[in-house]
């Protein structure tokens, strides 16, 4: 059984993952080959992902903000080919894990295994959007009205769910991810929120 703060410590702990990360922003920017004739450099992206970097409060250094953006947005492409959208949610993702003190890899992991990022994503249960949220949290929360495939509000509900589902079980992510799935007892979903963790979203140490 993996516990939360076993996951935690596996991912940040070697502080080599952060220099990884750096050298894959600096090739990004700087040792990137020369565009062949026709082409041009993509200033655009290199911009917003500046921008994005400086917007982004639950970071305390814009520059960390770009390497994660920069490496998180190389990850996602598989499943949101548009780059402006995979960094505009990428901000948000960050933000919303952050406020309920979760790795916002393990957010990007559930949501892939969930949803693989569509938003509009319904199960055969009526679960909801990118995270796959249940519509009767909205009266339990109180907001009958909140719709479920808005991004910002998906995440919110989302995130504070696990968040909770964590303290409920004393920082057992094994247990809490299968409550959040509704399968408490079975493993199968963990191992696949763990599996997706590792090939997707965590650094290589």
């Amino acid at each position: 059984m993996i516990s939360f703060n076993c996951l935690r410590k596996r991912q940040y702990a070697n502080p080599l993952n952060l220099a990884v990360a750096w050298i894959m922003l600096l090739l990004f920017l700087f040792i990137y080959p020369s565009p062949t004739p026709g082409q041009q450099p993509d200033r655009k992206l290199h911009n917003l992902l500046k921008q994005a970097a400086r917007e982004i409060s639950s970071f305390g250094d814009p520059f960390d903000a770009e390497v994660w953006l920069t490496d998180m947005s190389g990850r996602m492409e598989p499943f949101i080919k548009n780059p402006e959208q995979r960094i505009t949610l990428l901000k948000k993702i960050h933000q919303e894990a952050r406020r309920n003190q979760l790795p916002p890899e393990l957010v990007l992991a559930v949501i892939q295994t969930e949803s693989a990022f569509d938003r509009f994503a319904v199960s055969s249960a009526g679960a909801q959007g990118l995270m796959q949220v249940m519509p009767f949290w909205k009266n339990e929360i109180g907001h009958p009205r909140d719709n479920l495939t808005v991004t910002e509000t998906n995440l919110r509900y989302g995130c504070q769910i696990l968040g909770d589902y964590l303290k409920k079980e004393k920082g057992n992510l094994t247990r809490a991810l299968a409550r959040y799935n509704g399968s408490i007892g079975q493993y199968w979903y963990p191992e696949r929120v763990y599996s997706n963790l590792e090939k997707y979203w965590t650094t290589p140490q």
